[in-house]
Protein backbone atom coordinates (compact mmCIF):
# COMPACT_ATOMS: atom_id res chain seq x y z
CA UNK A 1 0.00 0.00 0.00
CA UNK A 2 2.79 2.43 0.92
CA UNK A 3 4.58 1.65 -2.36
CA UNK A 4 1.42 2.44 -4.30
CA UNK A 5 1.03 5.79 -2.54
CA UNK A 6 4.69 6.66 -3.19
CA UNK A 7 4.29 5.72 -6.85
CA UNK A 8 1.18 7.89 -7.26
CA UNK A 9 2.84 10.90 -5.57
CA UNK A 10 5.92 10.51 -7.78
CA UNK A 11 3.82 10.50 -10.92
CA UNK A 12 1.94 13.63 -9.81
CA UNK A 13 5.18 15.49 -8.99
CA UNK A 14 6.76 14.49 -12.29
CA UNK A 15 3.72 15.74 -14.18
CA UNK A 16 3.76 19.01 -12.21
CA UNK A 17 7.42 19.71 -12.98
CA UNK A 18 6.84 18.92 -16.65
CA UNK A 19 3.86 21.29 -16.74
CA UNK A 20 5.87 24.08 -15.12
CA UNK A 21 8.66 23.68 -17.64
CA UNK A 22 6.27 23.77 -20.56
CA UNK A 23 4.57 26.96 -19.36
CA UNK A 24 7.65 29.02 -18.51
CA UNK A 25 7.25 32.40 -20.26
CA UNK A 26 9.69 33.08 -23.08
CA UNK A 27 10.57 36.68 -23.85
CA UNK A 28 11.52 37.03 -27.52
CA UNK A 29 14.64 38.90 -28.53
CA UNK A 30 13.20 41.95 -30.26
CA UNK A 31 16.50 43.47 -31.35
CA UNK A 32 18.83 40.54 -31.99
CA UNK A 33 20.91 40.66 -35.16
CA UNK A 34 23.28 37.84 -34.16
CA UNK A 35 21.13 34.95 -35.30
CA UNK A 36 18.74 35.21 -32.35
CA UNK A 37 16.12 37.04 -34.38
CA UNK A 38 15.64 39.48 -37.24
CA UNK A 39 17.07 43.01 -36.93
CA UNK A 40 14.68 45.88 -36.38
CA UNK A 41 13.58 47.37 -39.73
CA UNK A 42 14.08 51.14 -40.13
CA UNK A 43 10.34 51.84 -39.93
CA UNK A 44 9.86 49.82 -36.73
CA UNK A 45 8.08 51.73 -33.98
CA UNK A 46 10.28 53.04 -31.18
CA UNK A 47 8.99 54.41 -27.90
CA UNK A 48 10.43 57.11 -25.62
CA UNK A 49 10.10 56.94 -21.85
CA UNK A 50 11.06 60.12 -19.98
CA UNK A 51 11.69 59.48 -16.29
CA UNK A 52 11.74 62.38 -13.84
CA UNK A 53 14.14 61.79 -10.99
CA UNK A 54 16.50 63.41 -8.49
CA UNK A 55 19.39 62.53 -6.21
CA UNK A 56 17.23 63.18 -3.12
CA UNK A 57 14.30 61.07 -4.36
CA UNK A 58 14.27 57.95 -2.19
CA UNK A 59 11.80 56.05 -4.39
CA UNK A 60 13.31 56.99 -7.75
CA UNK A 61 15.91 54.17 -7.86
CA UNK A 62 13.00 51.73 -7.89
CA UNK A 63 11.66 53.38 -11.03
CA UNK A 64 15.11 53.46 -12.63
CA UNK A 65 15.48 49.73 -11.99
CA UNK A 66 12.12 49.09 -13.67
CA UNK A 67 13.27 51.02 -16.73
CA UNK A 68 16.32 48.74 -16.95
CA UNK A 69 13.98 45.74 -16.80
CA UNK A 70 11.89 47.17 -19.63
CA UNK A 71 15.00 47.90 -21.70
CA UNK A 72 16.04 44.28 -21.25
CA UNK A 73 12.72 43.21 -22.76
CA UNK A 74 12.33 45.74 -25.58
CA UNK A 75 15.95 46.56 -26.40
CA UNK A 76 16.46 49.18 -29.09
CA UNK A 77 12.73 49.72 -29.47
CA UNK A 78 12.65 51.52 -26.10
CA UNK A 79 14.59 54.76 -25.58
CA UNK A 80 15.07 56.01 -22.01
CA UNK A 81 15.74 59.55 -20.84
CA UNK A 82 16.21 60.44 -17.16
CA UNK A 83 15.66 64.09 -16.28
CA UNK A 84 16.88 65.52 -12.99
CA UNK A 85 14.28 68.18 -12.33
CA UNK A 86 12.01 69.28 -9.52
CA UNK A 87 12.49 69.67 -5.77
CA UNK A 88 14.08 66.20 -5.31
CA UNK A 89 16.90 67.05 -7.72
CA UNK A 90 18.81 69.61 -5.65
CA UNK A 91 22.41 68.36 -5.44
CA UNK A 92 24.14 67.45 -2.21
CA UNK A 93 27.08 69.62 -1.07
CA UNK A 94 30.10 69.15 -3.36
CA UNK A 95 28.03 67.00 -5.74
CA UNK A 96 27.76 67.82 -9.43
CA UNK A 97 24.47 69.49 -10.28
CA UNK A 98 22.68 67.18 -12.71
CA UNK A 99 19.83 69.61 -13.30
CA UNK A 100 19.55 71.38 -16.64
CA UNK A 101 17.52 74.40 -17.62
CA UNK A 102 15.93 72.37 -20.42
CA UNK A 103 15.01 69.57 -18.02
CA UNK A 104 13.12 72.01 -15.82
CA UNK A 105 11.39 73.44 -18.89
CA UNK A 106 10.32 69.96 -20.00
CA UNK A 107 8.93 69.18 -16.55
CA UNK A 108 6.80 72.32 -16.73
CA UNK A 109 5.90 71.52 -20.35
CA UNK A 110 4.74 67.96 -19.61
CA UNK A 111 3.24 68.66 -16.18
CA UNK A 112 4.22 68.10 -12.57
CA UNK A 113 3.78 64.55 -11.20
CA UNK A 114 1.67 63.67 -8.18
CA UNK A 115 4.27 61.19 -6.88
CA UNK A 116 7.41 59.24 -7.65
CA UNK A 117 8.51 57.08 -9.46
CA UNK A 118 6.98 58.84 -12.45
CA UNK A 119 7.52 58.87 -16.21
CA UNK A 120 5.92 59.97 -19.46
CA UNK A 121 5.56 57.47 -22.32
CA UNK A 122 5.73 59.01 -25.82
CA UNK A 123 4.37 62.25 -24.32
CA UNK A 124 0.92 60.78 -24.81
CA UNK A 125 -2.14 61.06 -22.58
CA UNK A 126 -3.65 57.60 -22.59
CA UNK A 127 -7.32 56.82 -22.23
CA UNK A 128 -8.35 56.84 -18.58
CA UNK A 129 -5.35 58.91 -17.46
CA UNK A 130 -5.71 62.44 -16.09
CA UNK A 131 -2.40 63.70 -17.47
CA UNK A 132 0.86 62.65 -19.13
CA UNK A 133 2.67 61.59 -15.94
CA UNK A 134 2.33 57.87 -15.22
CA UNK A 135 3.02 55.72 -12.17
CA UNK A 136 5.49 52.87 -12.46
CA UNK A 137 2.86 50.11 -12.56
CA UNK A 138 1.49 51.33 -15.90
CA UNK A 139 4.73 51.91 -17.83
CA UNK A 140 5.10 48.44 -19.30
CA UNK A 141 1.51 48.20 -20.52
CA UNK A 142 1.54 51.56 -22.29
CA UNK A 143 4.94 50.89 -23.85
CA UNK A 144 3.63 47.61 -25.28
CA UNK A 145 0.52 49.42 -26.51
CA UNK A 146 2.56 52.06 -28.31
CA UNK A 147 4.86 49.47 -29.90
CA UNK A 148 1.78 47.90 -31.47
CA UNK A 149 0.97 51.11 -33.38
CA UNK A 150 2.32 51.84 -36.84
CA UNK A 151 5.08 54.38 -37.28
CA UNK A 152 4.39 57.51 -39.31
CA UNK A 153 8.06 58.26 -39.96
CA UNK A 154 11.46 56.70 -40.46
CA UNK A 155 14.06 58.49 -38.33
CA UNK A 156 17.80 57.94 -38.57
CA UNK A 157 20.78 59.56 -36.81
CA UNK A 158 24.31 59.80 -38.18
CA UNK A 159 27.10 61.29 -36.09
CA UNK A 160 30.77 62.18 -36.35
CA UNK A 161 32.74 62.81 -33.15
CA UNK A 162 36.10 64.61 -33.22
CA UNK A 163 38.09 63.41 -30.22
CA UNK A 164 40.75 66.09 -30.75
CA UNK A 165 38.51 69.04 -30.06
CA UNK A 166 35.46 67.26 -28.57
CA UNK A 167 33.03 68.44 -31.22
CA UNK A 168 30.11 66.36 -32.42
CA UNK A 169 28.41 66.71 -35.79
CA UNK A 170 24.97 65.14 -36.05
CA UNK A 171 22.79 64.51 -39.08
CA UNK A 172 19.13 63.61 -38.56
CA UNK A 173 17.20 62.12 -41.48
CA UNK A 174 13.41 62.30 -41.26
CA UNK A 175 11.34 60.43 -43.84
CA UNK A 176 7.51 60.28 -43.79
CA UNK A 177 6.12 56.85 -44.63
CA UNK A 178 3.02 58.53 -46.08
CA UNK A 179 2.16 62.15 -46.90
CA UNK A 180 1.87 64.01 -43.60
CA UNK A 181 0.06 67.33 -43.31
CA UNK A 182 0.19 68.05 -39.57
CA UNK A 183 2.59 70.33 -37.72
CA UNK A 184 5.60 68.54 -36.25
CA UNK A 185 8.74 69.41 -34.35
CA UNK A 186 12.08 67.65 -34.09
CA UNK A 187 13.95 67.34 -30.77
CA UNK A 188 17.63 66.40 -30.54
CA UNK A 189 19.26 65.73 -27.17
CA UNK A 190 22.21 64.01 -25.52
CA UNK A 191 22.19 61.66 -22.53
CA UNK A 192 25.01 60.09 -20.53
CA UNK A 193 25.15 56.82 -18.58
CA UNK A 194 27.69 55.35 -16.20
CA UNK A 195 27.79 58.40 -13.91
CA UNK A 196 28.79 57.34 -10.40
CA UNK A 197 27.48 59.75 -7.78
CA UNK A 198 25.47 60.02 -4.60
CA UNK A 199 21.81 58.96 -4.54
CA UNK A 200 19.30 58.61 -1.74
CA UNK A 201 17.84 55.08 -1.69
CA UNK A 202 15.51 53.16 0.65
CA UNK A 203 18.68 51.74 2.23
CA UNK A 204 20.18 55.17 2.82
CA UNK A 205 22.74 57.26 0.94
CA UNK A 206 24.53 55.36 -1.81
CA UNK A 207 27.74 57.17 -2.72
CA UNK A 208 28.48 54.76 -5.59
CA UNK A 209 25.10 54.82 -7.34
CA UNK A 210 25.19 54.53 -11.13
CA UNK A 211 23.04 57.13 -12.88
CA UNK A 212 21.94 56.13 -16.38
CA UNK A 213 20.33 57.83 -19.38
CA UNK A 214 20.83 61.23 -17.74
CA UNK A 215 19.80 64.22 -19.82
CA UNK A 216 22.90 66.31 -20.45
CA UNK A 217 21.85 68.72 -23.17
CA UNK A 218 19.01 69.49 -25.54
CA UNK A 219 20.48 70.71 -28.82
CA UNK A 220 17.25 72.04 -30.30
CA UNK A 221 14.80 74.24 -28.39
CA UNK A 222 13.50 72.27 -25.40
CA UNK A 223 10.10 71.77 -27.07
CA UNK A 224 11.58 70.97 -30.48
CA UNK A 225 12.50 72.66 -33.73
CA UNK A 226 9.64 73.25 -36.16
CA UNK A 227 9.84 71.25 -39.39
CA UNK A 228 8.68 73.61 -42.11
CA UNK A 229 9.54 71.43 -45.10
CA UNK A 230 6.83 69.61 -47.03
CA UNK A 231 6.46 66.13 -45.55
CA UNK A 232 5.81 63.95 -48.59
CA UNK A 233 5.94 60.17 -48.60
CA UNK A 234 9.47 58.77 -48.93
CA UNK A 235 10.99 62.26 -49.26
CA UNK A 236 13.76 62.71 -46.68
CA UNK A 237 14.22 65.91 -44.70
CA UNK A 238 17.79 66.41 -43.47
CA UNK A 239 18.77 68.42 -40.39
CA UNK A 240 22.38 69.06 -39.32
CA UNK A 241 23.74 70.11 -35.93
CA UNK A 242 27.14 70.75 -34.36
CA UNK A 243 27.67 70.38 -30.62
CA UNK A 244 30.62 71.11 -28.32
CA UNK A 245 31.01 68.25 -25.85
CA UNK A 246 32.34 69.19 -22.38
CA UNK A 247 35.59 67.46 -21.45
CA UNK A 248 33.95 66.15 -18.26
CA UNK A 249 31.54 63.99 -20.25
CA UNK A 250 32.53 60.47 -21.27
CA UNK A 251 32.00 60.12 -25.04
CA UNK A 252 31.84 56.32 -24.74
CA UNK A 253 28.76 56.65 -22.52
CA UNK A 254 26.88 59.27 -24.52
CA UNK A 255 23.72 58.66 -26.53
CA UNK A 256 22.25 60.94 -29.16
CA UNK A 257 18.46 60.83 -29.23
CA UNK A 258 16.10 62.38 -31.75
CA UNK A 259 12.35 62.28 -31.90
CA UNK A 260 9.61 63.86 -33.98
CA UNK A 261 6.47 64.97 -32.18
CA UNK A 262 3.07 66.49 -32.77
CA UNK A 263 3.19 70.27 -32.64
CA UNK A 264 -0.56 70.63 -32.88
CA UNK A 265 -3.25 69.52 -30.47
CA UNK A 266 -1.04 67.06 -28.56
CA UNK A 267 2.62 66.58 -27.61
CA UNK A 268 2.67 62.97 -28.81
CA UNK A 269 5.96 61.52 -30.08
CA UNK A 270 5.49 59.85 -33.49
CA UNK A 271 8.91 58.24 -33.85
CA UNK A 272 12.36 58.29 -32.27
CA UNK A 273 15.89 57.04 -32.77
CA UNK A 274 19.00 56.64 -30.62
CA UNK A 275 22.64 56.47 -31.64
CA UNK A 276 25.88 55.97 -29.75
CA UNK A 277 28.85 58.19 -30.49
CA UNK A 278 31.09 56.68 -33.15
CA UNK A 279 34.72 56.74 -32.05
Amino acid sequence: MKKSIVLIVSIILAFSFQSCNENMPVIPCLTCDDGGGPPIPPEARKVVIEEFTGVRCVNCPQGSAEIENLLAVYGEQLIAISLHAGFFSNPYPSQEDFRTEEGTQILDFLGQPLGFPTAVVNRKQFDGEDDLQLGQASWGGYIAQELNTESKFVLDIENDFNSDNFTLDVKVLLTPIEDFTGDVKLTLLITESGIISRQLTPDGDNLDYEHKHMLRKIVTPFDGEAINELLSANQTVEKNYSVDIPLTWNPAKLSIIAFVQDAGATKEIFQADESKIEQ
